[in-house]
């Protein structure tokens, strides 16, 4: 039996005697989750579900097909692992033979893109409907206007109990994510991991939107009260969700954007925030959604009789998620779009104690930076490992961007220059030493958020800085209620000269990773790197 659907599966040329249940609402889709045995109530409204054993995204099992259409707009290699159309067309076979023999399927209808112009029109089939309403919580929802007259243009199909074949489909094991840009169709199986649906809309987008002119972007942004756009750049840790998470400014979103002509653009509708030790005093805007119905939590722990929830306990993941529409967080913007960025923010915790608070940065350091994607992750996590580790994801995203990083790059510095924008490396790493030093604290949030503040509302500009004689980007010398010796890295170590060597170490890990990228840019972004002694 099928469902109403203004576009049916048929036309798509899938062939199912499921009962098709399309479009649903949050709460009967929570109450299928719940009777289909996939998850269950906490105390105070949220659904808790767990999703396995995998707990975070399968990067090496994502492959995107080769042939005329990517041959040579892709940027293959590590990230970009190429499938060949023969084996995706088995998979695509297998998947359709296993969609037949379900019972039941969910569809939803869904953009990705909040600005009409430049969204794109994405059909999700799940078996499971907890997924559903995690796609259409983390989507933007048509109206029902535009349900009427929805054709897809790209389609999903996730199914968690498919297992993929590694002989006949090319994959490393069971788990696969299989990109078609040519017949615009990804298949997920062998994973419950639900933001992998989120992430393959962004790799969407992130093809399709340079080609246009927008700027895709990993990032989180909001708007101050002045009418003017920040948005924050940032890998893991970094702290792109707290600093862009300010009470006295309109949240556009937590994590996807595009930047047109007109606007910065949330590419969701929703947001996906970690749970994992979740303080009601440092993040209560996100904490409070940990009480709200249609707030989905994955891998969280929860009493099985009293349904209270413990976000300390990472027993299920470290990674537990929380996934609730963006209208849960009381100032996020309307329409999920703002005005075209005056201010862009690279967030970077540098674990070497080397990088100041915060610099200014020229556009071609901007393109420099961007390219690089650069944070430190602290030592000790394995054994034996006592240096901290520089970690280069080019984009602040590698894994999301189908094309070469250049083209991301070129449409950054162009669109900085078009408007002037002010770009800002901020440090929310180590200071006076390495992360692994006794004693070694992190950067007082106190001062980043005044630092910030001064970037933001333009004060900063007026101060007096100083060229970085490492890094050749400007710091500040002197910033109302911050400690002079903050500013000055060199001059928070207690030993100069191995503040020197350090920065000398990373110095050359910058101008190591950046070769890949030599070739690809202008002479300004070249003289933007780093100085080796």
């Amino acid at each position: 039996m099928t469902a109403a659907l203004r576009f049916p599966l048929e036309r798509q040329g899938i062939s199912t005697s499921a009962t098709i249940f399309a479009n649903l609402v949050t709460a009967p889709l929570i109450e299928h989750a719940i009777r289909n045995g996939e998850g269950v109530l906490a105390k105070d409204g949220p659904l808790v579900v767990a999703t396995g054993k995998h707990t975070g995204r399968s990067a090496k099992d994502k492959f995107i097909v080769r042939d005329a259409e990517t041959e040579n707009t892709v940027w293959w290699g590590k990230t970009n692992v190429a499938m060949s159309p023969d084996q995706f067309a088995a998979l695509k076979a297998d998947f359709l033979a296993a969609l037949a023999a379900k019972d039941t399927l969910y569809v939803a209808d869904l953009f990705g893109g909040s600005q009409p112009e430049h969204r794109v029109n994405v059909r999700i089939i799940n078996e499971l409907a907890w997924h559903n309403l995690f796609v259409r919580t983390l989507l933007v929802r048509p109206s029902l206007a535009e349900l009427e007259r929805f054709k897809p243009e790209y389609t999903i199909i996730d199914l968690p109990s498919f297992r993929a074949d590694p002989a006949r489909h090319g994959t490393r094991g069971e788990t696969v994510i299989a990109v078609n840009f040519t017949e615009k169709l990804i298949l997920i199986g062998g994973t419950a991991y639900a933001g992998e649906m989120k992430k393959s809309v962004f790799g969407i987008l992130n093809y399709l939107l340079p080609t246009k002119g927008v700027m895709p972007m990993h990032c989180s942004a909001n708007v101050g009260p002045e009418g003017k756009t920040a948005v924050f750049f940032g890998l893991s840790g970094t702290g792109k969700t707290t600093l862009s998470a300010d009470a006295s400014r309109t949240l556009i979103g937590d994590d996807e954007h595009g930047w047109s002509d007109t606007a910065v653009f949330n590419f969701e509708g929703g947001c996906y925030a970690k749970m994992i030790r979740l303080s009601p005093e440092a993040e209560p805007e996100i904490f409070a959604t940990t009480k709200r119905f249609g707030t989905i939590l994955e891998n969280v722990v929860i009493d099985s009789e009293t349904r209270e929830l413990d976000l300390d306990d990472a027993s299920l993941a470290e990674n537990s998620r929380g996934s609730y529409p963006i209208d849960f967080i009381p100032n996020a913007s309307q329409h999920n779009l703002g005005p075209v960025p005056a201010n862009i923010i690279f967030l970077t915790a540098d674990a070497y104690g080397v990088l100041p608070p915060i610099a200014r940065l020229t556009p071609d350091q901007a393109m420099y930076h961007f390219l690089s994607g650069y944070t430190a992750r602290v030592a000790g996590t394995e054994i034996g490992v006592t240096e901290p580790e520089a970690t280069f994801s080019t984009c602040f995203g590698a894994p999301f961007m189908p094309r070469h990083p250049s083209i991301y790059g070129n449409l950054l510095k162009q669109r900085i220059a078009k408007g002037g924008v002010k770009c800002w490396l901020v440090n929310t790493g180590w200071s006076g030493g390495k992360a692994t030093m006794p004693g070694i604290k992190r950067m007082p949030i106190k001062a980043t958020r005044a630092l910030l503040n001064a970037a933001l509302d333009g004060s900063l500009n007026e101060a007096e800085f100083r060229k970085d004689p490492n890094f050749g980007f400007e710091v500040p010398v002197s910033v109302p209620g911050v400690d002079p010796r903050l500013l000055d890295p060199r001059a928070a170590w207690a030993d100069a000269e191995e503040y020197d060597t350090t920065a000398q170490t990373l110095v050359r890990q910058f101008v190591e990773n950046f070769a890949q990228f030599e070739k690809h840019v202008d002479e300004g972004v070249r003289q933007a790197a780093p100085v080796a002694a």
